[in-house]
Formats: C-alpha cells, sequence, structure tokens
C-alpha cells in the first residue's frame, strides 16, 4: 500500500496502479461473487463487477420491483439471478448489500450458507458494528470484510462508465483464510474504485452516520431550506431565492471545489465574495459545532441505529417515507428548484 501524509496523519491508501485489475481478477478467478439486494448499492457494483470480468451472481426476492430491474439489466433468471437463499449457497464471496433493515431479516439464511472459507462482504459497517442490535454475529471461519464507495451505487455506476471511479474505503473485520485483505482489495478494484483507503468497520459506520445525517444530506438539506426561507421573508421571489440559495452552488461553485478544493473556488470569485465567505465561515462553523457533537455522540451510542432499525423495520416504513418525501418535493423551495431545471438551457 501507499502511505499518504494529510496534516501529519499517515494514511494507507491502495492506488490502481500498484493494484491492477488483473491482480484482482487474478485473486478472485476461482470466487462466485454473490451480490445479494439490487436496491441502492447492487447494480452497480454487480454490473461493474461483470463489465471487469468477474464471475457474478445476483440474489434476490423474485416477484419484486428490484428482480424485475434486474432482469431488465440483463440478469437472467436460473443462471446468474437467483432467489437469494440458492444465490448465498452458490456464492464463495456473498456481497451483504441489502438495506440494513433487510440485513437483520435475512441473516438467518446468509449465515446458514456461510460455510467455511466463504468470505461475507459488506459496504457499511452498520450491521457487524451494532450487532448487538442486528444479531449479525459471523462464525469464525469466514472472512469478514468492506468496500465502502463514497457515493451512491448509481453515482459508482455512471463514473465507471466514465471511466472514472468513486474513492472508497476498505477494511477487514475478520481474517480466517489468511488472504481477506487481498480478496477485499480485489473486491474494491473490481467494482470501480478511484483508490482505496484504509479504516475500521467501527469507523466507516460512524463517519458514514455522521455524514449522511450532517454536511452530505441533513445540514445541507436544514441549511438550503433556512436560506432560502429568509430570502422569501424578506421579500425575495422563489426564482431568486433558489437559485441564489441552490442553483449558483450546485451548478457553479460545487464543481469547482470538486475540481481543485476550496481555495481555488473562492480565488475564482469576487472579492465581495471572497470576503464575505472567509468572515462568515467562522460563525457558522462555531454555529454548528454543538450540533455536530450531539450528532457524533447519537451514532457513537448506537442511538441512531436504533432509530434506524425501528424505522427500517415497520411494515409501513415505505408509505411513511414516500408521505415525508412528498412533504419535501411539494415545499415551495423544491417545486421552484423544479421549475428551474426546466428552464436550464
Amino acid at each position: 500500500m501507499t502511505q499518504i501524509n494529510f496534516g501529519g496523519v499517515t494514511e494507507q491508501v491502495v492506488t490502481r496502479e500498484e493494484f491492477p485489475l488483473e491482480k484482482a481478477r487474478e485473486i478472485l478467478k476461482n470466487e462466485t461473487i454473490a451480490v445479494l439486494g439490487y436496491g441502492v448499492q447492487g447494480p452497480g457494483q454487480a454490473l461493474n463487477l461483470r463489465d471487469n470480468g468477474f464471475n457474478v451472481i445476483v440474489g434476490q426476492r423474485p416477484g419484486t420491483g428490484s428482480w424485475e430491474k434486474a432482469i431488465k439489466d440483463g440478469w437472467r433468471e436460473g443462471r446468474d439471478l437467483f432467489d437469494i437463499e440458492t444465490a448465498c449457497r452458490k456464492g464463495t464471496v456473498l456481497a451483504y448489500l441489502l438495506s440494513d433493515a433487510g440485513q437483520i431479516s435475512v441473516w438467518p439464511v446468509v449465515k446458514e450458507n456461510l460455510t467455511s472459507g466463504k468470505m461475507l462482504y459488506f459496504s457499511h459497517g452498520f450491521g457487524i458494528t451494532y450487532n448487538d442490535q442486528t444479531g449479525i454475529i459471523p462464525p469464525d471461519d469466514v472472512d469478514v470484510t468492506l468496500v465502502a464507495p463514497k457515493g451512491s451505487g448509481t453515482s459508482l455506476r455512471r463514473l465507471f462508465l466514465e471511466g472514472k471511479g468513486i474513492n472508497s474505503s476498505f477494511a477487514v473485520y475478520q481474517d480466517a483464510t489468511g488472504h481477506a485483505a487481498d480478496r477485499a482489495k480485489a473486491m474494491g478494484i473490481g467494482i470501480g474504485s478511484g483508490y482505496l483507503f484504509e479504516t475500521t468497520f467501527k469507523k466507516e459506520v460512524y463517519s458514514d452516520l455522521t455524514g449522511e445525517r450532517g454536511v452530505l444530506m441533513g445540514a445541507i438539506a436544514g441549511v438550503f431550506e433556512a436560506q432560502y426561507n429568509c430570502l422569501r421573508k424578506n421579500g425575495h421571489t422563489p426564482s431568486e431565492a433558489f437559485n441564489e440559495t441552490v442553483e449558483e452552488l450546485t451548478q457553479s461553485l460545487m464543481p469547482l471545489v470538486a475540481e481543485n478544493g476550496m481555495d481555488w473556488m473562492y480565488a475564482n470569485c469576487s472579492t465581495t465574495a471572497q470576503r464575505g465567505a472567509l468572515d462568515w465561515r467562522h460563525k457558522f462553523r462555531e454555529a454548528v459545532t454543538p450540533v455536530f457533537d450531539e450528532l457524533y455522540n447519537s451514532v457513537a451510542t448506537g442511538k441512531e441505529a436504533a432509530i434506524a432499525i425501528k424505522k427500517g423495520m415497520d411494515p409501513d416504513y415505505r408509505a411513511k417515507l414516500d408521505e415525508e418525501l412528498r412533504e419535501l418535493r411539494e415545499s415551495e423551495l423544491w417545486q421552484a428548484g423544479a421549475q428551474v431545471r426546466k428552464l436550464r438551457p
């Protein structure tokens, strides 16, 4: 692995150059990778692995929308598309990509088929880290690894087709065969990761849950709403409020940050914008630091896991989720967004 120093901290990373696709294929040449679940991460990882020349099958409940999606994506029932139990039996690498709640409900079937030497592979540390709540405790004679792309399955697939890749973390929780690390790295390269950085199951899920509830989803949605409402309250039109709050950020500024960093984006803005950003970032940082401290504690104590499990196991969850998303979608902020997007050239 390559050592990279960030601010005095040395990290271990794996690049495509030092762990090429050919090496990954060689390591997994005798494996049957069973991708269990075809919802969020499943399609991207399964299709990328298939396109990269690995032996892949998909396990999904027949008759579901995900089963039909798998068929549309070219998976063939009885050849490389099976019910979950059959896929577990056939697979030597079980890629456990069901939802966190789904992993809990299917675990008895998966555990029964985890024979000695197989690898149980995750893309989220949730089930293992919170096993006091999930009950997911693997047998001692199997490898347990993780590769977690830092983006959605949709983005993983899209960037793969563009010849690019999303960076992923990887971890080994249990090394029964002595080859768990290489198997995990091979999976990471196989799914199309840009590079791999080392972590642990606990650190992955703590950072992931904090990020989802924080900057990536919860915080940004809340900040959007706060600024939009402030502008509207002070007489600005919906179009103006949305463009200043969301459109300029997503269409203009974030691509610049992604390209060369926040400082470079600042340097390529007006002097007035630069001064405001540099002055006000401290106020925002100090204002939200207590919220992030509270959030991280809620993640570390298992409170957020308990909430996610309870919600996810609710038989009415999908209907309730649709209602919550409808409320968000029909808010003036995102109705304005729908109209603005239509006007893009």
